[in-house]
């Protein structure tokens, strides 16, 4: 009986049952294998209300839906080329700051490439780069600023981390480590990547914009609303004055006057809509979320996570040789799955193991969605190269050959990341 529920659940994956719906009967299975009443689904379905920082999760995701209709883009556009246009490389620094905070603002990734593309493409045609290298720039900073506050993958992540803490007796992942954590990787990886612009087009410079204090005083003013705004959540949470919910529901509050009242870029009558499109998708998210859950009480309960341990350390002896490991799944994960569908089914299962090795969860979290963000990009199914074929009409193959140098200096970042913890630690410890 058991064995053609699994097979009725695999051939139900297979045609496209919502991934929900598969790991909750997955979770359903293993509780029937261990004889344990299926009542037992809905106490850990439902224990995901414990978490105190859930909250925060649709209030994010609303700033960030807001952020991405109003002209946030135009702005961030304007002043980045203000600040940094004078500088060597100065459109391709402006490409990746501009595409970082975007991205953070609004956590979402292919979002960066189509409210962005349209703005940097054409703007760095203009300052002499070539299309391959425009291309290749623009598809690689669009996941950028994912390690940046307030990143939801982190969020997300800190969420399960948290839900899991008592079962596996480790000590509980503050959200505001993840994002202290996340500063200097997502620093890191900016810095790179411009180093390997001013390289890659070192025998054609391009010629250096002129520095205007007007045109900076003016791109400063036009964005004088949105500017504050990191300000108000760094400041809120790193000083303790705000908690992660408290700080979400001022951001959203705070991006909501701005854009309706203040900029008028978002009509009253667009609200509703925006409303309910972000509601959609947080739903979905806490959907997959709280079944998750269940799930990962079934590994606990079943003891799959000292199984899997048990069996890795018999063939990986050493904490460097897992981390590589761990990099490698992650990055094909990253490149077949959504980020929060990686984030709910790997996490359980790579947490307890990970702590077995000595890795320190927060480290461990960075990790993580790193390895998810260059995943977007990483051929041949990364989700953010169909997303540039088709925002810039242009062959797949083309954008595979052009985001392959942009890749492969992230990786260099990655393993720095993954085996010099300080970098993510230092500031958490």
């Amino acid at each position: 009986m058991i064995w053609i529920a699994v097979l009725a659940l695999l051939l139900l994956a297979l045609c496209g049952a919502p991934l929900f719906a598969i790991i909750l009967g997955a979770a359903a299975i293993g509780f029937l294998t261990m004889d344990t009443p299926l009542a037992v689904l809905h106490i850990t379905i439902y224990q995901l209300t414990d978490s105190v920082v859930l909250m925060a999760l649709p209030l994010f995701t609303f700033a960030g839906f807001l952020l991405s209709e109003a002209k946030t883009a135009d702005r961030m556009m304007r002043l980045s080329q203000a600040a940094f246009g004078w500088l060597p490389g100065g459109m391709a620094l402006v490409a990746l700051v501009a595409c970082a905070f975007f991205t953070a603002l609004t956590g979402g990734s292919g979002v960066t490439i189509v409210a962005l593309g349209a703005l940097l493409l054409p703007a760095l045609a203009k300052a002499g780069y070539q299309e391959k290298f425009n291309l290749g720039l623009m598809t690689s900073s669009g996941s950028l600023g994912l390690l940046l506050v307030p990143s939801v993958p982190l969020l997300v992540y800190g969420i399960i981390a948290q839900q899991m803490s008592q079962q596996l007796d480790m000590p509980t992942v503050e959200i505001t480590d993840l994002y202290l954590a996340g500063l200097v990787p997502a620093l890191l990886m900016i810095v790179a990547l411009y180093l390997w612009c001013l390289w890659a087009m070192r025998k054609q410079p391009v010629p250096k914009q002129a520095f205007s204090f007007a045109e900076l005083r003016g791109a400063l003013w036009d964005a004088r609303w949105e500017l504050p705004l990191p300000v108000v959540v760094l400041g809120g949470i790193f000083s303790g004055v705000l908690v992660i919910s408290e700080a979400a529901a001022v951001t959203a509050l705070y991006v909501l006057v701005a854009e309706v009242l203040l900029y008028r870029d978002i009509p009253l009558r667009k609200l509703p809509r925006i409303m309910r499109e972000s509601m959609v998708m947080v739903g979905g998210i806490l959907l997959i979320l709280a079944v998750a859950l269940a799930f990962s009480d079934y590994l606990v309960f079943a003891g799959v996570p000292e199984t899997l341990f048990a069996f890795i350390q018999t063939h990986v002896e050493s904490k460097l040789a897992f981390l590589l490991l761990l990099n490698l799944v992650l990055l094909a994960l990253g490149a077949l799955l959504d980020i929060f569908a990686a984030l709910v089914i790997m996490v359980p299962l790579i947490l307890p193991v990970a702590l077995g090795y000595g890795i320190d969860p927060v480290h461990l979290g960075i990790i993580f969605v790193a390895n998810m963000q260059i995943g977007y990009i990483t051929p041949p199914v990364g989700m953010n190269l169909f997303i540039a074929s088709y925002r810039f009409h242009k062959p797949i193959t083309e954008l595979f050959r052009a985001t392959i140098p942009f890749m492969l200096v992230l990786l260099v970042v990655l393993a720095l990341i993954t085996y010099i913890p300080e970098l993510s630690l230092f500031l958490v410890r």
